[in-house]
């Protein structure tokens, strides 16, 4: 952990990191990893001879994981506290309106959608999230990061809140406990705590001892504690958060994103994914100024980013016990 990044530049960092490896997965997303071209040539703009995916988006675009956690970082600062149903308006606004996206919606998750409907329907936020066995996609850890950012309240009123925000969307414990991994993990890092991922496996083991539904979800599918797993660039939310995990063993940024890439599949939201964390250790200059330059959506992103850094301070990342 470098301790000598700012604070403000670990948030900058953490927010463009993040739509920065989206953007930049958007190109590569549906290939297997046997197709990715080698990581000088992962760009904003793919090789020519590339089949890209989503050819008539712009390059430099973030899709519908960078869209969602503006939606969440709008809610959180408009309502000053995670407000499910003002969460749930903005991502049926998303959908049906374009709201944070850099144009038009372009790439939607399919439960996602299904929530989407659900809440068109009336039904509550925190019950409209798929929650079967077989419908854990990262949907929602995609986009979770601002609340790590944004949080002040103690570990376990982080993780409940993380709950929450998947719900919405992702109702199955499995994707709930994932979300809060990451933002404990996010926490940690703002924290300047070494070790940060470990730190966060003890809190969440902490948080739900031996004999609870939590723990056991944790032993028997995410086992975070593992340090040998499939690597994985599914959209599955365990692979995802394994993928994030590895890929932020690299140096810098830029290996961290084309790492996620190179493993094909949900190329967007494994690169958002590893690029959060990877933007939050090395700080925003860290990032490639190609990059930040090209990337589209400024309007939407820029403004949130400095309300939300007028809202921190120092203490807001103080260790809370649980």
């Amino acid at each position: 952990m470098n301790a000598e990044v700012s604070l403000e530049d670990r948030i900058r960092g953490g927010i463009i990191g993040l739509l920065v490896g989206d953007a930049l997965g958007v190109p590569y997303e549906f290939h297997p990893k046997e197709q990715i071209p080698p990581f000088e040539e992962i760009e904003f703009q793919p090789p020519a001879n590339f089949d890209r995916a989503h050819r008539g988006v712009p390059s430099g675009t973030y899709s519908d994981d960078g869209a969602q956690a503006l939606c969440l970082l709008a809610s959180l600062l408009e309502c000053g506290k995670f407000n499910a149903d003002d969460f749930a308006k903005k991502i049926v606004a998303w959908y049906r309106e374009d709201y944070m996206a850099v144009d038009k919606v372009f790439d939607v998750g399919i439960q996602t959608q299904k929530a989407i409907l659900n809440l068109r329907k009336g039904f509550p936020p925190l019950t409209a999230g798929p929650s079967e066995d077989r419908q854990n996609g990262n949907g929602s850890l995609m986009r979770v990061l601002p609340l790590a950012l944004w949080h002040k309240g103690t570990d376990l009123e982080l993780v409940a809140d993380t709950f929450d925000q998947s719900a919405v969307t992702h109702g199955h414990i499995r994707s709930k406990l994932c979300c809060a991994l990451y933002c404990l993990w996010a926490r940690r890092i703002l924290q300047s705590v070494e070790n940060a991922w470990e730190s966060a496996v003890e809190t969440i083991y902490e948080i739900f001892p031996e004999g609870t539904i939590e723990n056991a979800e944790l032993e028997t599918h995410i086992r975070p504690k593992d340090k040998i797993f499939e690597l994985k660039g599914s959209g599955y939310v365990v692979d995802s958060l394994r993928v994030g995990v590895w890929a932020n063993n690299n140096k810098t940024f830029e290996e961290t994103v084309k790492a996620a890439i190179s493993l094909g599949e949900d190329t967007d939201s494994t690169a958002c994914i590893a690029g959060g964390i990877a933007g939050l250790k090395f700080g925003v200059q860290a990032i490639s100024e190609r990059w930040q330059r090209n990337l589209r959506g400024k309007a939407n992103y820029e403004p949130l980013l400095e309300k939300l850094l007028q809202y921190s301070n120092p203490y807001h990342f103080q260790l809370k016990k649980t």
